[in-house]
């Protein structure tokens, strides 16, 4: 039976977050599989009193945990026994075949780099988080595993994303775009224009430059830039519903009318916003590593959590891993 390991002290809420999140996810009727919560036993007990054992929950005893002060590289070092690491570890082993942690993202990015390796020709692993458009969905890559990039790394992630889209959304052959300042090829910098003229040449199928504003459009399957700027866009986006909804409460005090009128719209408003709900989502692959990586917000809730489980199991399903190795061993990439 597949494994996923549970990072159960990562995270604002841990482990209640964790543990209540694994028990929602066994009992959804997608649920073949078997959990094992790595973390302070005596902390994740409480939340598991009374439940009956059918045999798909453990829990693996760990006395550490990397919190989000920790220095990622020297968390690794010190903390021997930590919950990340020991989980990253089983997986490594085959004990676990997914791997999901809501805690400090930077040391999971190392963690899971460090301890599961790179798909071989992979440089960089990398971060890749859908987006909704008004076309239905863009994945954005990468959306902050590396500030500095070169031309090769993007092309890799373009390769990595595109095969992530097809496998997870169904799409056959993703239309890949490059972020720049405008749509020529010779717009922006050395990094920028060296991509262009190698993506074209991927066996990839490239639609060519694209601008922040065909993100939301919807324009293409895949957006590709450095992590430093899908960060940034990311960190907009997610800022978005809570702007309206605080748009919408400005509106609703200025007159009993305007209330009325928010109030016949809030169900609306709420179908519309559930796209940009984190917690349906759940957390964000780490392509390019030797595994299945999810990482989640720091702030995940039981049914982000569960999410995230469901995603790596979904994520090994479909071979994600498998069909990145065999394009990067058919794909000659400059050295890193």
């Amino acid at each position: 039976m597949v494994t996923i390991a549970v990072d159960a002290m990562g995270g604002d809420f841990a482990p209640e977050a964790e543990v209540k999140g694994a028990l929602e996810c066994l009992a959804d009727p997608r649920c073949d599989f078997a959990i094992a919560l790595y973390g302070d036993a005596e902390r994740i007990a409480p939340y598991l009193a009374g439940r009956a054992d059918d045999g798909r929950l453990t829990v693996v005893h760990t006395t550490e945990i990397i919190d989000m002060h920790d220095s990622a590289m020297s968390a690794l070092k010190t903390k021997k026994d930590s919950s990340m690491g020991r989980a990253l570890e089983a997986h490594k082993a085959g004990d676990a075949q997914g791997f999901i942690s809501a805690g400090n993202t930077g040391a999971v990015m190392a963690a899971s780099t460090l301890i599961l390796g790179r798909v071989p020709g992979v440089a960089r692993p990398t971060i890749g988080t859908f987006m909704p458009t008004v076309r239905g969905w863009t994945l954005l890559v990468d959306a902050g595993a590396n500030v500095d990039c070169k031309a090769h790394h993007l092309v890799q992630f373009a390769m990595m994303g595109s095969i992530y889209t097809e496998l997870m959304r169904g799409v056959d052959r993703p239309s890949v775009g490059l972020l720049n300042v405008g749509e020529e090829d010779s717009k922006g910098g050395e990094v920028p224009v060296a991509a262009h003229r190698m993506l074209k040449e991927a066996a990839i199928n490239f639609h060519g430059n694209v601008e922040g504003g065909d993100i939301f459009k919807g324009t293409v399957d895949v957006v590709v830039c450095d992590g430093f700027t899908g960060n940034v866009i990311l960190k907009v986006a997610e800022s978005v519903p809570g702007f309206l909804k605080a748009t919408f409460r400005r509106v609703a005090e200025k007159s009993l009318l305007d209330k009325l009128r928010i109030g016949f719209a809030a169900g609306a408003l709420r179908t519309a916003m559930k796209d940009w709900d984190y917690q349906d989502y759940g957390g964000v692959p780490l392509l390019g590593v030797n595994g299945v990586s999810i990482i989640g917000h720091g702030r995940s809730t039981p049914r982000a959590i569960k999410n995230m489980i469901l995603k790596a199991k979904e994520t090994i399903d479909r071979g994600v891993t498998g069909r990145i190795a065999q394009a990067m061993a058919a794909h000659t990439a400059p050295g890193s």
